[in-house]
């Protein structure tokens, strides 16, 4: 049956969700970024800032108006009053930093991509697992109202047979940015790619078959990617990432009924439509504040630990490694590696 009106988003105020202590693990522009949201947002409490050197905590903790600085991370996962621990350093120093949060009996929520491949991935979850802590992949897209409003329209079937989901995200940066340093596993695979794979396969699950073809940056790291997939069911996925040039980044999923299309900037906060081959085209407005709604995720994280859950079924860890996996086969068909970031953390 066509929709008359698309569906309420049943997402939770996060005002209302349990205040926990967090200890922030690492102090640039993602950590910055997520704590404003939280003290604008919610009632959680940053309680510790944990970095490198006892300077670079102190700043952020003044910035942050958290009362506790520590001058390394060791000292951070050990305070006794942190209650989960938000590990944002570089991609490639993500697993040993939730591991010492785990290790130290820590709920953790993990900055996107949790690992380098899925095997890291893996790594983080079976220790959360024995530690029985909570565990999560800070993917806040999918924690989003409107991404509440596309898993109804998905339930619901108003699509119908969904045969193709469209995912593109590009992005220009230059030298010095992080991106671009194969050190720090640069290249737009576990930054821009990782919305545009989850998208895919979040909609369609896991593919069976996976294709891609890559082009190279000026700095020597991966430039632009362009991936394929497909399902058993025959279902397509066609994705697009870039950091050599500003794209649409467009989102849509394409069904036998009909058609959403999440719009510009798809995987923030905005407006969608959806078109429908029997009923009639409906529309979400919504304030576009971008990443101001990272205290979505947060808000999920602190109600499932009060709840005494070790994750959230709106991002469940096998969906997580289910994505990497995905990202290791895209690096397997195009010859890409994060050897020197391996290099560079070992070190």
């Amino acid at each position: 049956m066509p929709m008359t009106s698309l569906p309420t988003p049943r997402t939770p105020d996060s005002a209302e969700a349990p205040a926990l202590r967090w200890g922030v693990l690492g102090t640039g522009w993602i950590a910055d970024t997520f704590v404003r949201s939280l003290r604008a947002n919610t009632r959680q409490v940053v309680h510790a800032v944990g970095s490198r050197t006892t300077d670079s905590a102190r700043r952020a903790a003044e910035a942050w108006e958290a009362p506790v600085a520590h001058g390394s991370y060791e000292a951070l996962v050990a305070d006794p009053d942190v209650d989960v621990v938000y590990v944002t350093t570089p991609h490639n120093h993500h697993l040993p930093h939730a591991l010492l949060a785990i290790e130290a009996g820590k709920h953790v929520l993990v900055e996107k991509p949790v690992g380098l491949d899925a095997d890291e991935a893996r790594a983080i979850g079976d220790a959360a697992a024995r530690a029985g802590v909570f565990c999560m992949e800070a993917m806040w897209t999918l924690f989003l109202p409107k991404f509440d409003v596309v898993r109804q329209v998905l339930a619901d079937g108003v699509l119908g047979d969904v045969v193709i989901a469209q995912a593109d995200m590009g992005e220009r940066f230059d030298p010095p940015h992080r991106i671009t340093r194969a050190d720090l596993a640069g290249g737009p695979l576990l930054d821009l790619g990782t919305y545009a794979a989850t998208f895919a396969t979040w909609v369609l699950g896991e593919p069976d078959e996976v294709t891609a073809v890559a082009t190279p940056a000026p700095s020597g790291v991966n430039g632009q990617l362009a991936v394929a997939l497909r399902t058993a069911a025959g279902a397509i996925g066609s994705l697009h990432t870039s950091i050599l040039a500003d794209s649409a980044t467009t989102g849509s999923i394409i069904g036998t009924e009909g058609r959403l299309d999440l719009g510009t900037r798809y995987y923030l906060p905005g407006p969608m439509s959806l078109h429908q081959r029997s009923g009639p085209t409906l529309s979400w407005t919504e304030p576009m504040v971008e990443h101001e709604a990272l205290h979505f995720e947060a808000a999920e994280t602190a109600r499932r630990i009060a709840d005494g859950h070790t994750g959230s079924p709106l991002r469940p860890w096998a969906d997580t490694v289910a994505t990497l996996e995905v990202m290791d086969r895209i690096r397997a068909a195009t010859g890409l590696d994060f050897d020197e970031a391996r290099a560079e953390r070992d070190r």
